[in-house]
């Protein structure tokens, strides 16, 4: 018969270990909070009319990632790839690539480098088999973007072909110095190869003090008119979670209007911002019936306006006046419309390219070293003017004062002041500099923000073909009345929501407009030129809530040429159109005060050779 004491020696070898309790109790943790994180990356599409559906041309074939994860494997990819594919935009002409790479050194300006590779499954072709073909076409277009990341434009995908395009060197590549790296066996992609339809999906975001701004396409939100932002909220993707499509912070909106959400920063954020540019943003919806949040697709990541350039700005005072605009192929146009402006006052440029393939970006440069103070910013963004000028509204704010919102067609003229008007008589002058003087006096007027200029619209008159000494000469006819008005703004004085309607903004409380007389300035727009130059306006409109030239809407607005349909057929009698008035003040002001008195050249005007 056992002793008391061994019973009770035997009890204690019975009893589990409080320390392997413990430990197995901590893995049951791990693994259901694993398992949280893992539903957490896991959303449920949740249909709402706050969004379009998804764009597919019929004409494209989207494959299943299963199809061209068969050609990623088939492919010899080379993990030290300097290159690195992180989002793909379906657009209606275009296939754009936002691709990283990890310095400067493997920085690839020349389009002749790279193939853009399409894969497609042959039974796509109406065969059985399983078979992954792959065709190649040539690369439109690269350009730098943000720092350390470059855009590639590809061709719209052949029929049957995925749009989950690929990049393969022709050659092969160097990454410079002594590191030469060899790159020419294999592709240069991510394993996520998801296609974003352009219709639906958020393309910047910028901090702005404790604010995020972030730009999205597809919320539908009326034009002109500011949103509950209370269906809204941010979400921020940090390390490896970005990667994988997650999002592990979320902050509520503060504005809404158009395609503008501004959200707190997370707290996290606000303190590490030297960490923060390059975290992947979004956009989630609370649906009108439903519960949960539809998070937008994305291919946007923080950027930090304020942190180019800094130092040298913090060095200097603001520029008095700048120009903002957003083009498309108007190189052609540039210069006469800087270096008119540059004589009027105006000190620093933001072009805004909206994807121009004529040459614009040699003008710029071209400009630059002739002393105009231009900086063209790629957008590749179609449709989104007003969004552009919200963005360009934030990255001017801590450089100018005033800045004019205009396109490369509008040209202020000052015409003798009309004593009429005695509270506008010290405002300007007919002269060098009277674009800037006539801002700076707006400024003692502390509470106007806003100065809005009348626009008269030029027609062709009479011209065949494109004048040779620039349209302020060449175009001297227009319509008897003015159509709608341009706005010179203060940017620090914007609302919150940076709603803007292309002609003028939202101003905070407490600020206000002023019309300026058409005695003392107007803006000649050169709207209607000869039919050569017109023409290519048909090829797409920038605004976002504007009709295309070729949709049947809003026929008959001043969004449109009057009598001209939806096809860029040059209508009879189009170079003697749009003529009520003839006006040649601009014409006198420009050959009297900017031509040359030894050659009769202005200065947009090549020398003979």
């Amino acid at each position: 018969m056992d002793s008391p004491e061994k019973r009770r020696k035997r009890k204690r070898l019975a009893r589990p270990s409080a320390k392997n309790f413990f430990t197995f109790r901590s893995l049951l943790s791990c693994l259901a909070f694993l398992t949280f994180l893992y539903l957490l990356s896991h959303r449920i599409p949740i249909t709402t009319s706050s969004f379009r559906p998804v764009l597919v041309v019929s004409s494209l074939s989207l494959l299943s990632s299963s199809a061209v994860g068969s050609v990623q494997g088939s492919s010899t990819l080379n993990p030290l790839s300097p290159l690195r594919i992180e989002d793909r935009v379906l657009f209606p002409d275009h296939l754009l690539l936002l691709v990283s790479i990890r310095d400067r050194k493997d920085w690839i300006s020349d389009k002749e480098l790279l193939d853009c590779v399409y894969s497609g499954n042959i039974s796509s072709f109406g065969s059985g088999s399983d078979e992954i073909l792959s065709e190649k076409r040539d690369l439109m277009s690269v350009e730098e973007y943000h720092e350390f990341q470059l855009i590639f434009r590809c061709p719209l995908p052949p029929v049957n072909y995925s749009a989950a395009v690929n990049l393969q060197p022709r050659r092969r590549l160097h990454r410079g110095g002594a590191r030469n790296l060899e790159v020419d066996d294999g592709f240069l992609w991510r394993s996520n190869l998801t296609v974003r339809a352009w219709d639906n999906m958020v393309y910047e975001a910028v901090t702005d003090g404790d604010t995020m701004v972030v730009f999205v396409k597809g919320l539908n939100l009326r034009p002109d008119r500011v949103s509950d932002p209370g269906q809204f909220s941010c979400h921020f993707g940090l390390g490896n979670w970005e990667r994988e499509g997650s999002y592990v912070l979320a902050t509520k909106a503060v504005t809404a209007a158009q395609e503008v959400i501004r959200c707190l920063l997370p707290r996290s954020i606000r303190k590490n911002r030297n960490k923060a540019e390059g975290i992947r943003v979004t956009i989630g919806v609370t649906p009108a019936r439903g519960h949960g949040r539809v998070l937008v697709p994305s291919a946007a990541k923080i950027s930090d306006l304020k942190s180019v350039g800094r130092g040298e700005r913090n060095e200097r005072k603001k520029y008095e006046l700048c120009v903002c605009s957003m083009v498309w192929n108007q190189a052609s146009s540039l210069r006469e419309w800087i270096m008119y402006h540059a004589w009027l006052g105006v000190e620093r440029w933001f072009i805004y390219d909206n994807n121009s393939d004529d040459g614009i970006k040699e003008v710029v440069e071209e400009l630059e070293q002739e002393g105009h103070n231009v900086s063209r910013h790629l957008w590749p963004w179609i449709k989104t003017q007003e969004a552009g000028f919200s963005h360009c509204a934030l990255r001017a704010r801590d450089e100018c004062n005033w800045v004019s919102f205009m396109d490369v067609d509008e040209f202020f003229y000052f015409p003798h002041p009309s004593y009429r008007h005695k509270r506008f008589r010290k405002l300007a002058f007919p002269g060098q500099n009277s674009l800037k003087t006539l801002v700076a006096n707006v400024s003692s007027f502390p509470r106007i923000a806003e100065i809005r200029t009348a626009c008269h619209s030029f027609g062709p008159s009479g011209l065949s073909s494109v004048p040779s000494q620039g349209v302020t000469v060449g175009y001297t006819c227009r319509l008897q009345s003015p159509e709608r008005h341009k706005s010179i703004i203060r940017p620090d004085a914007l609302d919150a929501t940076l709603l803007n309607v292309v002609h003028h903004f939202h101003l905070r409380k407490g600020f206000r407009y002023m019309n300026l007389p058409q005695g003392t300035a107007v803006i000649n727009h050169y709207k209607y030129q000869v039919w050569e130059a017109f023409r290519a306006k048909f090829y797409r409109r920038v605004a976002t809530y504007v009709a295309d030239w070729q949709d049947n809407q809003n026929e008959g607005s001043r969004d449109r040429a009057p009598g001209l349909g939806t096809e860029a057929i040059e209508p009879p009698n189009w170079r003697l159109q749009f003529c009520e008035v003839w006006d040649t003040g601009l014409r006198d002001f420009a050959l009297a005060n900017l031509a040359d008195p030894a050659t009769g050249l202005l200065p947009w005007e090549r020398s003979p050779l």
